[in-house]
């Protein structure tokens, strides 16, 4: 038996309920966003293969979608070249294209590109999938949204206390429950300095990174994998499990890395942010933690990461600053930070914990029963009345049973079904259904949409 059409794996559809709630999501992470004066933007779902290569570290390179050259992308190579050269060498001569691994380096690369039609400093948001060839699994997909907002053109810490108090507002909006983790670059080249590493700081960083998921033995053998030597790790190990409240874990650190190149700046950044910070109302719990890495080679300063309380799912939101990237593009000089709030992620949380409000579960609010052509005339302006209002409503399209078309209504979820007969007609009135409780009400058309809004809390 032939086999039906699929997906491929770490892919979703997405129905119409889904997407009512995905959208609440979008929704409500934009109104932030312009709320704190970004501006949208979009760019191509695929760029140049040399735009993306290097900027992710290695682990990164190796999670690049790449795009096979249209038309014969064999021409060029020959036979002897399947054989000999390792999948990376071939990939760089058929693939001249990848698909985007996140918003943030296409975005250097639109600044850079657009320089002279910008004005600085540059506050962007954007809304657009990502793709990475990574093993799913749960709470991680090959294809998923990023919601990322940005500012370039600007060094002041004050933008990164901005975009703290963006992803508080966000996850307060959506009722979850956050810790907001901190972390500086410099911090961690500055432990790698004390430990007499400063070469493997791309090692430590990712290694040190997956300490909460896989335990302090993997990491230390994964370090020792890498070249450190004993010392170096047993010097690292005390560093990592520093206790405290942010202040105290500072102050340790500034005795320890006092004799540093750059561990000092990174600990008087940190300390700027906690200082705006000190007299906000911010809801969600906000701590240092010396073990944040992200594991991605671009980030110079702070780095910013988020994890519900109420559930385990990784990561929902993070981000940093990258004083050097747009560097890589021929633009050197241009400061930036910023976070991206992980759509998919943040979905799987509100749908596990059930934070989505009631009114998200409704795409189509009201659904007129079609009794027949005189009554479709007599609804036809209160349908356009409502919409004209904002609320979504529907005329069933033919005049089919009545079990159908509630059936119909039951199966979108809609909320209010209006009747509109015989009896109705001659009152000038509407019977109007609740469909959770079943209760009806006889009202005039004029006043259904103040009823309508009254009654669904919107």
């Amino acid at each position: 038996m032939a086999k039906g059409p699929g997906i491929p794996k770490g892919t979703r559809d997405f129905g119409p309920s889904e997407m009512v709630r995905r959208n609440y999501i979008f929704n409500t992470i934009r109104s932030v966003f312009r709320l704190y004066g970004y501006s949208p933007l979009e760019t191509p779902a695929m760029e140049n293969l040399s735009t993306l290569t290097g900027k992710y570290g290695e682990e990164g390179d190796r999670l690049l979608f790449k795009i096979l050259n249209s038309g014969d992308f064999r021409s060029g190579l020959e036979n002897e070249d399947l054989l000999s050269k390792s999948p990376a060498e071939l990939a760089s001569g058929i693939c001249e294209k990848g698909l985007r691994y996140d918003l943030t380096v296409p975005f250097a690369r639109y600044v850079v590109q657009h320089r002279n039609e910008i004005s600085f400093p540059f506050k962007r948001y954007q809304v657009q999938p990502v793709w990475r060839a990574d093993k799913p699994q749960k709470g991680r997909y090959r294809e998923f949204y990023q919601c990322d907002v940005d500012v370039v053109g600007d060094n002041s810490l004050f933008n990164e206390y901005e975009l703290i108090k963006i992803i508080d507002e966000v996850f307060s909006g959506l009722s979850i429950r956050t810790k907001i983790l901190l972390n500086n670059r410099k911090i961690l080249t500055g432990i790698a300095e004390k430990i007499g590493e400063k070469d493997k700081i791309t090692d430590i960083t990712i290694a040190i990174d997956k300490l909460e998921k896989i335990g302090i033995d993997k990491v230390r053998s994964e370090l020792y994998e890498k070249g450190l030597s004993e010392q170096s790790v047993n010097d690292l190990q005390p560093i990592l499990f520093l206790r405290g409240n942010p202040a105290e874990k500072l102050d340790e650190l500034e005795k320890i890395l006092s004799g540093t190149k750059t561990g000092p700046a990174g600990i008087r950044e940190i300390r700027s942010i906690f200082e705006y910070l000190e007299n906000d109302n911010c809801g969600s719990e906000i701590d240092f933690d010396i073990t944040l890495a992200r594991g991605l080679d671009y980030y110079t300063g702070a780095i910013i990461e988020v994890k519900a309380l109420d559930t385990e799912i990784g990561s929902i939101c993070g981000g940093g600053r990258y004083d050097d990237l747009t560097g890589i593009f021929g633009m050197p000089g241009v400061s930036g930070v910023g976070v991206s709030f992980g759509a998919d992620r943040i979905y799987d949380v509100m749908n596990k914990l059930d934070l989505f409000p009631d009114y998200a579960e409704y795409g189509t609010k009201v659904l007129f029963i079609n009794f027949g052509k005189e009554e479709e005339e007599y609804c036809i302006p209160v349908l356009n009345k409502l919409r004209s209002e904002g609320i979504s409503s529907e005329l069933f399209p033919s005049a089919v049973k009545i079990k159908k078309q509630m059936s119909y209504a039951n199966s979108r979820n809609i909320p209010w079904v209006i009747m509109a007969g015989e009896n109705e007609i001659k009152e000038d009135k509407l019977t109007v259904k609740n469909m959770d409780t079943g209760k009806q009400d006889l009202i005039g058309r004029d006043k259904l949409a103040g009823f309508i809004s009254e009654n669904t809390g919107i």
